[in-house]
Protein backbone atom coordinates (compact mmCIF):
# COMPACT_ATOMS: atom_id res chain seq x y z
CA UNK A 1 0.00 0.00 0.00
CA UNK A 2 0.92 3.51 -0.34
CA UNK A 3 0.72 6.90 1.08
CA UNK A 4 0.37 10.49 -0.13
CA UNK A 5 1.67 11.99 2.77
CA UNK A 6 4.68 14.36 3.61
CA UNK A 7 6.85 12.93 5.77
CA UNK A 8 9.16 14.92 7.86
CA UNK A 9 12.19 12.11 7.73
CA UNK A 10 12.59 13.68 4.37
CA UNK A 11 16.26 14.87 2.93
CA UNK A 12 18.28 17.86 4.28
CA UNK A 13 17.94 20.54 2.08
CA UNK A 14 20.51 23.51 2.09
CA UNK A 15 20.01 26.86 4.28
CA UNK A 16 22.48 29.93 3.52
CA UNK A 17 22.59 31.22 6.87
CA UNK A 18 26.19 29.77 7.70
CA UNK A 19 29.10 31.10 9.56
CA UNK A 20 31.88 32.32 7.50
CA UNK A 21 33.47 29.45 5.99
CA UNK A 22 37.10 30.74 7.35
CA UNK A 23 35.53 30.13 10.91
CA UNK A 24 33.98 27.19 9.90
CA UNK A 25 37.22 25.93 8.69
CA UNK A 26 39.12 26.75 12.10
CA UNK A 27 36.76 25.04 14.22
CA UNK A 28 36.74 21.99 11.86
CA UNK A 29 40.24 21.42 12.60
CA UNK A 30 39.58 22.04 16.08
CA UNK A 31 36.47 19.34 16.68
CA UNK A 32 38.28 17.20 13.90
CA UNK A 33 41.02 15.91 16.54
CA UNK A 34 38.74 15.61 19.17
CA UNK A 35 36.79 12.92 16.69
CA UNK A 36 36.57 9.47 16.97
CA UNK A 37 36.47 7.06 13.83
CA UNK A 38 32.97 5.99 15.02
CA UNK A 39 31.53 9.58 14.18
CA UNK A 40 33.04 9.24 10.86
CA UNK A 41 31.30 6.09 10.13
CA UNK A 42 28.01 7.62 11.55
CA UNK A 43 28.09 10.61 9.48
CA UNK A 44 28.95 8.85 6.17
CA UNK A 45 25.45 6.16 6.89
CA UNK A 46 23.62 8.99 8.16
CA UNK A 47 23.90 10.70 5.18
CA UNK A 48 23.63 8.00 2.38
CA UNK A 49 20.46 6.94 4.08
CA UNK A 50 19.24 11.09 3.84
CA UNK A 51 20.39 11.21 0.15
CA UNK A 52 18.25 8.23 -0.62
CA UNK A 53 14.91 9.90 1.70
CA UNK A 54 15.31 13.08 -0.40
CA UNK A 55 14.57 11.59 -4.09
CA UNK A 56 11.29 9.89 -2.19
CA UNK A 57 10.21 13.32 -0.60
CA UNK A 58 10.63 14.86 -3.83
CA UNK A 59 8.38 12.10 -5.63
CA UNK A 60 5.30 12.59 -2.98
CA UNK A 61 5.72 16.50 -2.24
CA UNK A 62 3.69 17.77 -5.45
CA UNK A 63 0.96 14.94 -4.02
CA UNK A 64 0.67 16.34 -0.60
CA UNK A 65 0.23 19.31 -0.28
CA UNK A 66 -3.20 21.58 0.53
CA UNK A 67 -4.68 24.75 -2.19
CA UNK A 68 -4.75 27.90 -0.25
CA UNK A 69 -5.45 31.51 -0.90
CA UNK A 70 -4.28 33.94 -3.41
CA UNK A 71 -1.29 36.77 -1.99
CA UNK A 72 -1.61 40.48 -2.01
CA UNK A 73 0.83 43.00 -1.29
CA UNK A 74 1.18 44.54 1.68
CA UNK A 75 3.79 47.52 3.30
CA UNK A 76 7.12 47.39 3.94
CA UNK A 77 7.99 46.13 7.54
CA UNK A 78 11.25 44.55 9.50
CA UNK A 79 10.56 41.51 8.35
CA UNK A 80 10.27 42.42 4.73
CA UNK A 81 14.14 43.86 5.44
CA UNK A 82 15.06 40.34 6.73
CA UNK A 83 13.83 38.28 3.62
CA UNK A 84 15.45 40.88 0.97
CA UNK A 85 18.84 40.99 2.86
CA UNK A 86 18.66 36.54 2.92
CA UNK A 87 17.16 37.17 -1.04
CA UNK A 88 20.72 39.11 -1.66
CA UNK A 89 23.13 37.47 0.33
CA UNK A 90 21.50 33.87 -1.17
CA UNK A 91 23.61 33.62 -4.13
CA UNK A 92 27.01 34.71 -2.43
CA UNK A 93 26.67 32.18 0.17
CA UNK A 94 25.08 29.14 -1.52
CA UNK A 95 29.20 29.83 -3.79
CA UNK A 96 30.61 29.11 -0.17
CA UNK A 97 27.77 26.28 0.94
CA UNK A 98 28.98 23.18 -0.85
CA UNK A 99 32.29 23.81 0.62
CA UNK A 100 31.15 24.80 4.43
CA UNK A 101 28.37 22.50 4.49
CA UNK A 102 30.49 19.51 4.96
CA UNK A 103 32.16 20.67 8.08
CA UNK A 104 29.05 21.91 9.98
CA UNK A 105 27.62 18.87 11.67
CA UNK A 106 32.03 18.45 13.11
CA UNK A 107 31.51 22.03 13.96
CA UNK A 108 28.41 21.76 15.84
CA UNK A 109 28.96 18.36 17.26
CA UNK A 110 32.18 19.24 19.20
CA UNK A 111 32.07 18.02 23.03
CA UNK A 112 33.52 21.95 24.05
CA UNK A 113 30.96 23.14 26.60
CA UNK A 114 31.73 26.62 26.23
CA UNK A 115 30.34 26.29 22.44
CA UNK A 116 27.04 25.06 23.37
CA UNK A 117 26.54 27.58 26.09
CA UNK A 118 27.10 30.12 23.65
CA UNK A 119 25.08 28.61 21.33
CA UNK A 120 22.01 27.68 24.06
CA UNK A 121 20.12 31.04 24.84
CA UNK A 122 19.96 31.55 28.95
CA UNK A 123 16.99 32.85 29.17
CA UNK A 124 13.55 31.90 27.75
CA UNK A 125 12.03 35.18 27.51
CA UNK A 126 11.90 38.00 24.08
CA UNK A 127 15.21 40.15 24.22
CA UNK A 128 14.51 43.54 25.84
CA UNK A 129 17.31 45.24 24.54
CA UNK A 130 17.27 44.61 20.72
CA UNK A 131 18.13 41.72 18.91
CA UNK A 132 21.52 39.71 19.92
CA UNK A 133 24.61 41.29 18.76
CA UNK A 134 27.02 37.98 17.76
CA UNK A 135 25.39 35.93 15.12
CA UNK A 136 26.57 35.78 11.46
CA UNK A 137 25.30 37.49 8.21
CA UNK A 138 23.59 40.39 10.22
CA UNK A 139 20.46 41.83 8.63
CA UNK A 140 19.65 45.47 8.79
CA UNK A 141 19.17 46.61 12.37
CA UNK A 142 16.07 48.67 13.72
CA UNK A 143 17.05 48.78 17.19
CA UNK A 144 14.63 46.91 19.61
CA UNK A 145 11.91 45.82 18.56
CA UNK A 146 8.03 47.32 19.04
CA UNK A 147 6.01 45.54 16.96
CA UNK A 148 4.49 41.79 17.89
CA UNK A 149 5.46 38.69 15.86
CA UNK A 150 1.24 38.67 14.68
CA UNK A 151 2.19 42.58 13.62
CA UNK A 152 5.38 41.71 11.71
CA UNK A 153 3.90 38.71 9.76
CA UNK A 154 0.46 40.68 9.22
CA UNK A 155 2.75 43.88 7.75
CA UNK A 156 5.37 41.90 5.47
CA UNK A 157 4.57 41.59 2.04
CA UNK A 158 6.61 38.36 2.01
CA UNK A 159 3.82 36.99 4.33
CA UNK A 160 0.46 38.10 2.73
CA UNK A 161 -0.67 34.64 2.22
CA UNK A 162 0.37 33.23 5.72
CA UNK A 163 -1.34 36.54 7.88
CA UNK A 164 -4.57 36.09 5.70
CA UNK A 165 -4.96 32.15 7.03
CA UNK A 166 -3.96 33.48 10.18
CA UNK A 167 -6.74 35.82 10.56
CA UNK A 168 -9.35 33.33 10.27
CA UNK A 169 -8.81 32.45 13.77
CA UNK A 170 -9.09 34.96 16.47
CA UNK A 171 -7.66 32.67 18.65
CA UNK A 172 -4.61 32.61 16.74
CA UNK A 173 -4.20 35.96 16.56
CA UNK A 174 -4.69 36.59 20.18
CA UNK A 175 -1.93 34.60 21.06
CA UNK A 176 0.36 35.87 18.25
CA UNK A 177 -0.32 39.59 18.83
CA UNK A 178 -0.15 38.73 23.28
CA UNK A 179 2.84 39.50 25.50
CA UNK A 180 2.06 37.45 28.57
CA UNK A 181 4.38 34.58 26.55
CA UNK A 182 7.07 34.28 24.04
CA UNK A 183 6.46 32.30 20.55
CA UNK A 184 8.75 31.42 17.99
CA UNK A 185 6.96 31.56 14.42
CA UNK A 186 8.57 29.61 11.31
CA UNK A 187 6.92 31.29 8.74
CA UNK A 188 6.61 30.13 5.04
CA UNK A 189 6.96 32.91 2.85
CA UNK A 190 4.82 33.07 0.00
CA UNK A 191 6.74 31.52 -2.62
CA UNK A 192 6.48 28.63 -0.16
CA UNK A 193 2.66 28.45 -0.85
CA UNK A 194 3.61 28.45 -4.74
CA UNK A 195 4.77 25.04 -4.15
CA UNK A 196 0.85 23.81 -3.78
CA UNK A 197 -0.35 22.09 -6.65
CA UNK A 198 -3.03 24.06 -8.10
CA UNK A 199 -5.43 21.18 -8.08
CA UNK A 200 -5.41 20.18 -4.50
CA UNK A 201 -8.36 20.05 -2.52
CA UNK A 202 -8.88 23.01 0.11
CA UNK A 203 -8.54 22.00 3.31
CA UNK A 204 -10.87 21.82 6.07
CA UNK A 205 -10.70 24.45 8.86
CA UNK A 206 -9.84 22.15 11.27
CA UNK A 207 -6.72 20.45 9.51
CA UNK A 208 -5.85 24.45 7.86
CA UNK A 209 -5.76 25.43 11.82
CA UNK A 210 -3.76 22.57 12.79
CA UNK A 211 -1.44 23.41 10.14
CA UNK A 212 -0.93 26.69 11.28
CA UNK A 213 -0.64 25.77 15.14
CA UNK A 214 2.05 23.40 13.72
CA UNK A 215 4.29 26.71 12.76
CA UNK A 216 4.52 28.23 15.94
CA UNK A 217 6.74 26.53 18.61
CA UNK A 218 5.69 27.51 22.40
CA UNK A 219 8.68 29.02 23.57
CA UNK A 220 11.86 31.90 23.00
CA UNK A 221 13.99 30.13 20.21
CA UNK A 222 16.30 32.42 18.52
CA UNK A 223 18.88 30.79 15.75
CA UNK A 224 21.50 30.22 18.49
CA UNK A 225 18.82 28.10 20.70
CA UNK A 226 17.45 26.57 17.07
CA UNK A 227 21.08 25.16 16.72
CA UNK A 228 21.44 24.38 20.27
CA UNK A 229 18.39 22.13 20.01
CA UNK A 230 16.84 19.03 18.29
CA UNK A 231 13.16 19.42 18.95
CA UNK A 232 11.15 21.86 20.21
CA UNK A 233 7.25 21.78 21.13
CA UNK A 234 4.49 23.59 19.04
CA UNK A 235 1.09 24.82 19.89
CA UNK A 236 -0.73 21.56 17.94
CA UNK A 237 -1.12 18.91 20.14
CA UNK A 238 -0.88 15.11 19.71
CA UNK A 239 -3.28 13.02 21.26
CA UNK A 240 -1.67 9.75 20.38
CA UNK A 241 1.80 10.71 22.15
CA UNK A 242 1.74 9.62 25.48
CA UNK A 243 -1.12 9.39 28.58
CA UNK A 244 -2.54 12.79 27.68
CA UNK A 245 -2.39 15.23 25.48
CA UNK A 246 1.26 16.30 25.00
CA UNK A 247 2.99 19.13 22.32
CA UNK A 248 3.61 17.61 18.37
CA UNK A 249 7.04 18.43 18.59
CA UNK A 250 9.63 19.56 15.55
CA UNK A 251 12.83 18.76 14.46
CA UNK A 252 15.26 21.00 13.65
CA UNK A 253 18.65 19.03 11.70
CA UNK A 254 21.97 20.55 10.56
CA UNK A 255 21.98 18.98 7.24
CA UNK A 256 24.83 18.29 3.93
CA UNK A 257 23.87 22.45 3.11
CA UNK A 258 22.21 23.83 6.19
CA UNK A 259 19.60 24.13 9.05
CA UNK A 260 15.92 22.72 8.47
CA UNK A 261 13.09 21.87 10.07
CA UNK A 262 11.49 17.97 9.79
CA UNK A 263 14.21 17.57 7.14
CA UNK A 264 13.15 19.58 4.26
CA UNK A 265 11.95 23.12 4.92
CA UNK A 266 14.69 25.31 4.85
CA UNK A 267 15.25 28.19 7.27
CA UNK A 268 16.24 30.55 4.72
CA UNK A 269 15.81 33.82 6.97
CA UNK A 270 16.70 34.58 10.96
CA UNK A 271 16.03 36.22 13.95
CA UNK A 272 13.81 38.93 13.01
CA UNK A 273 12.38 40.00 16.26
CA UNK A 274 9.49 40.61 17.97
CA UNK A 275 7.71 41.86 21.47
CA UNK A 276 6.59 38.87 21.76
CA UNK A 277 9.26 36.15 20.59
CA UNK A 278 10.91 35.63 17.22
CA UNK A 279 10.29 35.10 13.55
CA UNK A 280 12.33 32.15 11.30
CA UNK A 281 11.27 32.25 7.50
CA UNK A 282 11.17 28.73 5.58
CA UNK A 283 10.99 28.06 2.42
CA UNK A 284 8.45 25.25 2.54
CA UNK A 285 4.77 24.57 4.54
CA UNK A 286 5.92 22.49 7.79
CA UNK A 287 3.37 20.15 8.00
CA UNK A 288 1.45 17.70 10.79
CA UNK A 289 3.48 14.34 10.73
CA UNK A 290 1.93 11.09 9.40
CA UNK A 291 1.74 8.25 12.03
CA UNK A 292 4.50 5.80 12.24
CA UNK A 293 3.47 3.04 9.62
CA UNK A 294 2.89 5.50 6.88
CA UNK A 295 6.71 6.87 7.65
CA UNK A 296 7.61 3.73 6.79
CA UNK A 297 5.88 2.72 3.71
CA UNK A 298 6.69 6.45 2.25
CA UNK A 299 10.32 4.64 1.90
CA UNK A 300 10.47 1.21 0.59
CA UNK A 301 14.18 1.91 -0.19
CA UNK A 302 15.47 2.02 2.90
CA UNK A 303 12.23 -0.03 5.04
CA UNK A 304 11.24 -2.71 2.72
CA UNK A 305 11.88 -5.51 4.54
CA UNK A 306 10.73 -3.74 7.97
CA UNK A 307 7.42 -3.14 6.13
CA UNK A 308 7.03 -7.02 4.35
CA UNK A 309 8.07 -8.63 8.24
CA UNK A 310 5.28 -6.07 9.52
CA UNK A 311 2.66 -7.18 6.56
CA UNK A 312 3.36 -11.22 7.22
CA UNK A 313 2.90 -11.31 10.85
CA UNK A 314 0.09 -9.09 10.95
CA UNK A 315 1.84 -6.45 13.09
CA UNK A 316 0.97 -3.65 10.48
CA UNK A 317 -2.69 -3.87 10.63
CA UNK A 318 -2.07 -3.73 14.88
CA UNK A 319 0.50 -0.38 15.01
CA UNK A 320 -1.67 2.13 12.33
CA UNK A 321 -4.44 2.04 14.82
CA UNK A 322 -4.70 5.03 17.26
CA UNK A 323 -5.48 2.70 20.49
CA UNK A 324 -1.99 3.36 21.36
CA UNK A 325 -0.64 6.04 24.06
CA UNK A 326 2.78 6.79 22.39
CA UNK A 327 5.43 4.59 20.73
CA UNK A 328 8.76 5.17 19.37
CA UNK A 329 10.28 2.94 16.71
CA UNK A 330 13.27 1.51 16.42
CA UNK A 331 13.44 1.04 12.95
CA UNK A 332 16.21 -1.68 11.37
CA UNK A 333 17.01 -0.08 7.65
CA UNK A 334 17.01 -2.83 5.18
CA UNK A 335 20.58 -2.83 5.22
CA UNK A 336 20.67 -3.72 8.49
CA UNK A 337 18.58 -6.75 8.19
CA UNK A 338 21.17 -7.63 5.04
CA UNK A 339 23.80 -7.76 8.34
CA UNK A 340 21.67 -10.76 9.67
CA UNK A 341 22.96 -12.64 6.58
CA UNK A 342 20.92 -14.47 3.83
CA UNK A 343 20.30 -17.59 6.13
CA UNK A 344 18.77 -16.05 9.14
CA UNK A 345 16.94 -13.55 6.37
CA UNK A 346 15.25 -16.90 4.53
CA UNK A 347 14.53 -18.42 8.15
CA UNK A 348 12.71 -15.01 9.33
CA UNK A 349 10.42 -14.59 6.33
CA UNK A 350 9.21 -18.75 5.88
CA UNK A 351 6.47 -20.11 6.96
CA UNK A 352 8.29 -21.57 9.66
CA UNK A 353 10.27 -18.51 10.99
CA UNK A 354 7.08 -16.12 11.20
CA UNK A 355 6.34 -16.48 14.77
CA UNK A 356 9.93 -15.61 15.29
CA UNK A 357 10.08 -12.84 13.30
CA UNK A 358 6.72 -11.64 14.93
CA UNK A 359 8.50 -11.72 18.64
CA UNK A 360 11.88 -10.00 16.93
CA UNK A 361 9.97 -7.37 15.46
CA UNK A 362 7.50 -6.74 18.51
CA UNK A 363 11.06 -6.20 20.44
CA UNK A 364 11.48 -3.11 18.37
CA UNK A 365 8.37 -1.04 19.30
CA UNK A 366 8.63 0.28 22.99
CA UNK A 367 6.13 2.24 24.82
CA UNK A 368 6.06 6.21 25.64
CA UNK A 369 7.86 8.58 23.14
CA UNK A 370 11.38 9.21 23.45
CA UNK A 371 12.99 11.84 21.59
CA UNK A 372 16.79 12.64 21.20
CA UNK A 373 16.19 15.49 23.86
CA UNK A 374 12.64 14.95 25.05
CA UNK A 375 10.60 12.56 26.87
CA UNK A 376 7.16 11.97 26.92
CA UNK A 377 6.64 8.73 28.82
CA UNK A 378 2.98 6.59 28.82
CA UNK A 379 2.70 7.38 32.24
CA UNK A 380 2.96 10.81 32.94
CA UNK A 381 4.14 10.97 36.92
CA UNK A 382 7.62 8.82 36.13
CA UNK A 383 8.64 12.35 33.96
CA UNK A 384 11.02 13.67 36.63
CA UNK A 385 12.18 16.44 34.02
CA UNK A 386 10.55 19.71 33.63
CA UNK A 387 8.88 20.27 30.13
CA UNK A 388 9.47 16.80 29.07
CA UNK A 389 13.18 17.94 28.33
CA UNK A 390 16.05 15.41 28.59
CA UNK A 391 19.09 16.54 30.78
CA UNK A 392 21.30 19.08 28.43
CA UNK A 393 24.50 17.67 29.65
CA UNK A 394 25.21 13.80 30.50
CA UNK A 395 23.93 10.80 29.94
CA UNK A 396 20.09 9.79 30.46
CA UNK A 397 19.26 6.27 31.03
CA UNK A 398 15.44 4.83 30.20
CA UNK A 399 14.11 1.61 30.07
CA UNK A 400 11.30 0.96 27.76
CA UNK A 401 9.10 -1.75 27.92
CA UNK A 402 8.27 -3.00 24.54
CA UNK A 403 5.63 -4.89 22.69
CA UNK A 404 7.05 -8.18 23.00
CA UNK A 405 5.30 -9.00 26.45
CA UNK A 406 7.62 -9.21 29.42
CA UNK A 407 10.80 -7.34 27.63
CA UNK A 408 12.54 -3.65 27.88
CA UNK A 409 14.78 -2.06 25.72
CA UNK A 410 17.65 -0.17 27.66
CA UNK A 411 18.88 3.28 25.98
CA UNK A 412 21.17 5.62 27.00
CA UNK A 413 21.07 9.31 25.85
CA UNK A 414 24.36 10.99 26.03
CA UNK A 415 25.01 14.96 24.91
CA UNK A 416 28.02 16.83 24.75
CA UNK A 417 27.09 20.35 23.42
CA UNK A 418 24.71 19.28 19.94
CA UNK A 419 25.92 15.93 19.35
CA UNK A 420 23.48 13.61 20.97
CA UNK A 421 24.56 9.99 20.45
CA UNK A 422 21.84 7.23 21.34
CA UNK A 423 22.32 3.48 21.84
CA UNK A 424 19.99 0.58 22.30
CA UNK A 425 20.92 -2.13 24.81
CA UNK A 426 24.50 -0.78 24.65
CA UNK A 427 25.32 -1.69 21.62
CA UNK A 428 22.76 -0.86 18.49
CA UNK A 429 23.53 2.66 17.68
CA UNK A 430 20.60 4.57 16.28
CA UNK A 431 22.03 6.41 12.91
CA UNK A 432 19.02 9.12 12.39
CA UNK A 433 17.14 10.73 15.40
CA UNK A 434 13.81 12.28 15.72
CA UNK A 435 11.79 11.21 12.61
CA UNK A 436 8.33 12.85 13.80
CA UNK A 437 5.27 10.98 13.91
CA UNK A 438 1.82 11.83 14.64
CA UNK A 439 1.76 8.48 16.95
CA UNK A 440 5.43 8.73 18.64
CA UNK A 441 8.69 9.11 16.75
CA UNK A 442 11.28 6.88 14.24
CA UNK A 443 14.38 5.95 15.14
CA UNK A 444 16.82 4.52 12.43
CA UNK A 445 18.92 2.03 13.92
CA UNK A 446 22.09 0.52 12.34
CA UNK A 447 21.34 -3.47 13.31
CA UNK A 448 18.26 -5.17 14.34
CA UNK A 449 17.86 -5.62 17.59
CA UNK A 450 18.07 -8.93 19.05
CA UNK A 451 16.92 -9.44 22.41
CA UNK A 452 19.38 -10.86 25.10
CA UNK A 453 19.80 -14.24 25.93
CA UNK A 454 19.95 -15.01 29.54
CA UNK A 455 22.34 -17.59 31.00
CA UNK A 456 23.35 -19.19 34.03
CA UNK A 457 21.69 -21.45 37.01
CA UNK A 458 18.13 -20.72 37.57
CA UNK A 459 17.52 -17.63 39.67
CA UNK A 460 20.94 -16.29 38.80
CA UNK A 461 20.72 -15.43 35.39
CA UNK A 462 22.42 -12.48 33.52
CA UNK A 463 21.61 -11.64 30.02
CA UNK A 464 24.01 -11.81 27.54
CA UNK A 465 23.58 -9.03 25.06
CA UNK A 466 23.89 -9.68 21.46
CA UNK A 467 27.09 -7.29 19.88
CA UNK A 468 26.94 -7.89 16.27
CA UNK A 469 28.74 -11.11 16.05
CA UNK A 470 27.69 -13.14 13.40
CA UNK A 471 24.70 -15.86 14.15
CA UNK A 472 23.57 -19.18 13.06
CA UNK A 473 19.74 -20.15 12.41
CA UNK A 474 20.24 -21.96 15.74
CA UNK A 475 21.54 -19.73 17.90
CA UNK A 476 18.95 -17.07 17.00
CA UNK A 477 16.20 -19.38 17.83
CA UNK A 478 17.48 -20.06 21.07
CA UNK A 479 17.09 -16.57 21.76
CA UNK A 480 13.90 -15.96 20.46
CA UNK A 481 12.18 -19.75 21.78
CA UNK A 482 11.89 -18.31 25.47
CA UNK A 483 9.92 -15.06 24.22
CA UNK A 484 7.48 -17.20 21.76
CA UNK A 485 4.79 -18.01 24.21
CA UNK A 486 4.51 -14.20 25.32
CA UNK A 487 3.87 -13.08 21.70
CA UNK A 488 -0.16 -13.18 20.63
CA UNK A 489 0.62 -14.91 17.13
Amino acid sequence: MKFSHVLPLAAASSAFVLPPQEQLQDLAIEANHRGNDWYSEAVKEKNDLVDSLKKHYEEVEDTTLDAWSKFYDSSKSALDDAFEYASETADSVKDKASDASAQVESWLRTESDDLYDSFDDPHDGPPHHGPPHHRPHHPPHHGPPNQTVYQLISESKYTTRLAKLINKYDDLVEILNSTEANYTVFAPTDKAFEKIPKHAPEPSKEVLKAILEYHVVDGFYPAGRVLAAHTAPTLLKGDHLAGEPKPQRVAFKIGLNGLTVNFYSRIIAINIFGTNGVIHGVDSLILPPPNVVKIIDLFPGEFSTLELGLGKTGLLEKVNGTDHAGGTLFAPSNFAFQKLGPKINAFLFSQYGLKYLRSLLEYHFAAGTLYSDAFYPVDPSKNDHDDDKLPPKGVFHVDMPTMLEGRSLNVDVARFGRFIEMKINGFSRVSIQDGIAQDGVVHVVSNVIIPPKNIGRPGKESPEVWEGEELTVEELKERLEPLLAKSDL
